[in-house]
């Protein structure tokens, strides 16, 4: 059976993990780094030190044939050229290709929004001038997420996507949306309902298709998941829970 392990700073890698779930049958090792919680805060350096220590430790006790950045904020602002390991990037030229209205929105963390990292990666996809991409900080809305607010009070979770986005996306004419932290995966059904004149587009299925591709041929009859975290929270365990996922936290010192 193919190994393979999913990592964030937390819930947003299971946007990921159900992703591959839907074509794979391998098996998943997920580490949420709670103790880092959030990624979107840190400065470069910090991220650097954090996901090569998590990247070592995470090789060193599960040996996987591949190692998935459940998160954006790292694969932007970091260079990673480890063929074994797979970030997730904004999929810029999906949302070109589906735009009419030329003006597409990324929603990302603060870190990645205020980064020249982003802005180089937007420089590199070569889009066409009459593109316009507009940087969006959507810190508050991935805490919605970690809290596990988008579970217990979605009129509250409505009420602030509404206040947060509806002025910018109608004032720059914005009809594609790229979700560009994978936490944001779980409010995609409040935001289509929210703004249904708009497509949200969610990178998890284009990283589950990649993956698929890599280890088609290692594929065992059935899935199976196992969860670490870095800080074994009450809070953390219940969320998953409400989630559907049953599987009991182990302990893993980073």
């Amino acid at each position: 059976m193919a190994r393979i392990v999913v990592f964030d700073s937390g819930l947003g890698s299971l946007s990921i993990i159900k992703s591959i779930q839907k074509i794979c049958k391998i098996e998943i090792i997920y580490f949420a780094d709670q103790q880092n919680f959030p990624y979107g805060n840190k400065s470069k350096k910090q991220l650097e030190q954090i996901i090569k220590k998590s990247i070592e430790l995470l090789e060193k006790k599960f040996n996987p044939e591949l190692i998935v950045i459940g998160s954006n904020t790292p694969t932007i602002m970091l260079d990673i050229t480890n063929e074994r390991i797979i970030g997730v990037n904004p999929p810029l030229k999906e949302a070109v290709n589906k735009s009419r209205t030329k003006n597409i929105a990324i929603l990302a963390t603060e870190t990645v929004i205020k980064s020249k990292n982003l802005s180089n990666y937007i420089i590199n996809c070569k889009l066409s001038r009459k593109i316009k991409v507009h940087k969006i900080n959507a810190s508050n809305l991935i805490q919605l997420v970690e809290s596990g607010k988008f579970i217990k009070n979605k009129k509250y979770c409505k009420k602030i996507i509404k206040n947060s986005l509806n002025d910018v996306f109608l004032k720059n004419n914005i009809d594609i949306v790229t979700l560009s932290s994978t936490h944001l995966s779980f409010l995609k059904t409040i935001l289509e309902f929210e703004f249904p004149n708009i497509q949200f587009i969610d990178p998890a299925d284009n990283i589950a298709r990649k993956i698929f591709k890599k280890i088609k041929t290692k594929q065992s009859k059935r899935n199976l998941l196992r969860i670490f975290s870095s800080d074994k929270t009450k809070n953390f365990q219940s969320n998953l829970s409400k989630l559907g996922i049953k599987n009991k936290i182990k302990f893993l010192s980073i």
